[in-house]
């Protein structure tokens, strides 16, 4: 049932080693400040600090107390503050209002900044004008990969998405390159390197240039990973936006993972409080329905409740000394299991309820209409109804955007009546969010002549605005196709299936959306690892707008091991979701591949319309 790897499949390399050196360069710079401190740390840097250095750890480096880093004054009492923070401009101002506060009190105490993961002269700056650049003592822990599981890599950067896709800001850029640096230092150099996307060039580029600087550093090293992908987050907004039917990716647009653990509410857990689980490899449960499609997961947790059971029934027939070595041996892994089992049965009847409620299966209905081109005017009026029911302002946003984009853009009469419709239902403060979507391509309208000529127009003025609006369907479909429709006949991204598809005995990466759709993202990486090259992909690039972004990077491969020629990086910038995720480890089991995930950090539909919101939840 659940998908074991390929017996031939590669071995990951070790990534525990990116913990070790970002909780030793942490300890180096807390050691820095001898004696008792308080840290003060940013509530973004709290997840991915405790799972490299817990408070034990910090205590045992002379941390006396903890404190989050919010907008009211501190009660510390200590004279040495540390603080650990991402480099943005509010930091700089919270931390000036504290020390020019002791400054007025007349008291003298030391301070120092650490920023994660790099530090931006615009901070400095900040500083300098508050008047206490020459009073605190500044660092960078370059704490840029955080390893989730066994085989996906974080940089744990959610404003990565808004900062260069919608303001054009390129700061993160060098976190990237350098986060690239230190994975080929400590695992050798990266034979083929594809990528495709502004952003993935520019990475590249900087990457080249650290590496060039520092030459031989992975000279004459065996390669342990064969293959590096640079992916925009921007070539494929689709896969982002549909509804995610894996199981991890339903867990995460449920609940939330975040920083690789979920915290399970009293409705998961049976009792009366919530419990925060670490999602990843090791749990076993997890690991063998995580890329499963929910409607398999009920089926193989009554399946293992049922095999537990029968474990737990072995004790009935055991005499003294075998029941010693079963208590001793089993029931202590037996009771785990137990545990983690009903965990996830709660998770599911949880995710059931919601999605009874949410009416999850017309949902998927439409969504697999849009993504076909089918039933153009119907999805319309199913949105449009989701937003007069007001059902929720993140989900109808989001099905406006996968209208416009299946559509190229939406036909102006559509545009103007569903955002007025989102407006009047939401409210007038969503308006600045219209002109966020409209700027980063997710929403946006035909122009003039886009659609109909002028003897259609006059056409449609002689019928009802009924049918008007179905004549509009059928000539926009032949007047102008949509680069998405082009790229996904040319791709092959919707499969044409006899009967209904099997779910159970997946045949390709559609599964991941029920066999009505191939992630995008995840077909380019399968075409350009089948050629080695983009050949023949020419048309595919230049529709997705990246013929200058398009490249490749060919090292000889007479160094290179077979094993490490099936091992392949992929690195999505602005952001992955666990339907890829799931689709490229399935890829990798058909083809003999192992897949390691980079990314500025996991998202899902919802964060991507939260991050594009100018109205705060």
């Amino acid at each position: 049932m659940a998908f074991p790897h390929r017996l031939d499949a590669p071995e990951l390399p070790d990534f525990s080693m990116l913990k070790r050196l970002a909780r030793d360069q942490l300890i180096y710079l807390l050691e820095q400040l001898p004696g008792k401190k308080d840290l003060f740390i940013e509530a973004d840097l709290m997840s991915p600090l405790d799972r490299i250095a817990n408070v034990s750890i910090l205590k045992q480096h002379e941390v006396d107390k903890l404190y989050k880093v919010e907008n009211k004054p501190a009660l510390s009492s200590n004279e040495q503050l540390c603080f650990l923070v991402r480099p943005r401009i509010k930091n700089m101002r919270y931390i000036a209002s504290l020390v020019n506060a002791d400054k007025w009190a007349g008291r003298t105490r030391k301070y120092k900044v650490i920023f994660s993961p790099q530090k931006f002269y615009a901070c400095e700056m900040v500083l300098e004008e508050e008047g206490i650049y020459g009073d605190v003592s500044c660092d960078e822990w370059a704490f840029s990969l955080l390893p989730l599981d066994v085989d996906l890599l974080s940089m744990e950067l959610p404003e990565f998405f808004r900062d260069y896709f919608l303001e054009g800001d390129q700061r993160w850029i060098n976190t990237v390159a350098q986060a690239l640096h230190l994975l080929s230092t400590l695992y050798g150099p990266f034979l083929n390197c594809y990528g495709i996307g502004r952003c993935a060039k520019m990475s590249y580029e900087l990457w080249r240039k650290l590496e060039e600087e520092e030459d031989g550093e992975t000279k004459g090293r065996r390669p342990e990973i064969g293959h590096i992908f640079l992916l925009d987050r921007d070539m494929d907004f689709v896969t982002a936006l549909c509804s995610q039917v894996v199981y991890e990716g339903l867990v995460d647009d449920t609940f939330r993972i975040k920083c690789g653990s979920v915290d399970f509410g009293p409705e998961v857990t049976s009792c009366d409080k919530s419990l925060k689980v670490l999602l990843n490899a090791e749990d076993k449960v997890f690991n063998e329905i995580r890329n499963e499609h929910f409607s398999n997961v009920f089926g193989f947790l009554s399946q293992k409740a049922r095999n537990l059971q029968a474990q737990y029934d072995r004790r009935r027939g055991m005499d003294i000394k075998q029941m010693k070595n079963f208590v001793s041996q089993e029931l202590k892994g037996l009771k785990q299991e137990h545990r983690l089992l009903s965990l996830h049965i709660g998770a599911c009847e949880s995710i059931m309820k919601k999605k009874t409620k949410q009416d999850f299966q017309e949902l998927i209905k439409t969504e697999h209409a849009l993504l076909e081109g089918f039933n153009i005017r119907e999805s319309t009026s199913y949105i449009e109804e989701h937003i007069d029911r007001q059902v929720s302002p993140i989900e109808s946003l989001r099905l406006m955007c996968l209208l416009s984009i299946t559509e190229n853009g939406l036909i102006p009469k559509d545009y103007r009546s569903l955002k007025t419709q989102y407006l009047q239902s939401y409210g007038p403060e969503h308006l600045l969010t219209f002109s966020n979507l409209r700027r980063a391509g997710l929403l946006t309208e035909q122009a003039p002549g886009d659609t109909l000529t002028a003897v259609e127009s006059k056409v449609s003025k002689l019928v009802t605005d009924k049918a008007a609006g179905k004549i509009t369907d059928a000539f926009s479909s032949l007047a102008k196709r949509s680069n998405f429709r082009a790229i996904s006949r040319k791709l092959n991204l919707i499969p044409r299936v006899d009967g209904e598809y099997d779910l159970k005995v997946p045949r390709d990466m559609a599964y991941v959306f029920s066999g009505a759709y191939v992630p995008l993202s995840c077909r380019i990486i399968e075409q350009v690892l089948e050629r080695r090259s983009w050949q023949g992909l020419d048309e595919v690039v230049r529709l997705l707008n990246c013929s200058e972004f398009a490249f490749t990077d060919m090292i000889k491969e007479d160094k290179a091991s077979s094993e490490s020629l099936r091992l392949i990086l992929v690195v999505f910038l602005g952001g992955c979701t666990f339907s890829e995720i799931s689709a490229l480890r399935f890829l990798g089991r058909e083809k003999g591949y192992r897949f390691i995930f980079l990314t500025t950090a996991v998202t899902n539909s919802a964060r991507l319309m939260e991050a594009m919101s100018e109205v705060k939840a």
